[in-house]
């Protein structure tokens, strides 16, 4: 089996490469709260780990280290952890609907906008056609 996890770690997600052995993948969680969900899913479904953690910059990771069998497994896991725990873009609930009503109304505009002026522009190059002439 080819190792799933092949990218050069930019910290876009939150697993990597084990650094000394390839057969491993390392997820790393900043929030206390993600990684006991997480670890209470692996246990949960009996998947063998080793958790460790790791200061960097001032803020410390905690780290879960999984074989590469497993790693659809865990994949699926930490995407319902980050579901589980996940906050809205817009916090304030007034303010999202506002965003997304004003959206929708200047969507609305650009539609009847486009065509009211429709039927005009055909004129303006039917004018400028017979001008020339």
């Amino acid at each position: 089996m080819d190792n799933p996890v092949e990218h050069f770690d930019l910290g876009f997600v939150n697993f990597t490469q084990h650094p000394e052995n390839a057969d491993y993948v390392v997820f790393r969680f900043v929030d206390a709260n993600r990684a006991a969900s997480f670890k209470a899913e692996l246990e949960k479904q009996k998947i063998w780990f080793e958790e460790g953690q790791e200061v960097k910059k001032q803020v410390t990771y905690l780290l879960f280290g999984l074989h590469k069998t497993d790693y659809n497994k865990a994949q699926k896991i930490n995407f319902a952890v980050e579901a589980k725990h996940k906050k809205f873009l817009i916090p304030g609930k007034f303010f999202r609907w506002f965003v997304v009503l004003f959206g929708v109304t200047m969507i609305t505009l650009a539609i009847i906008g486009y065509v009211k002026n429709a039927g005009k522009k055909s004129t303006n190059s039917n004018l400028e056609l017979n001008n020339d002439k």
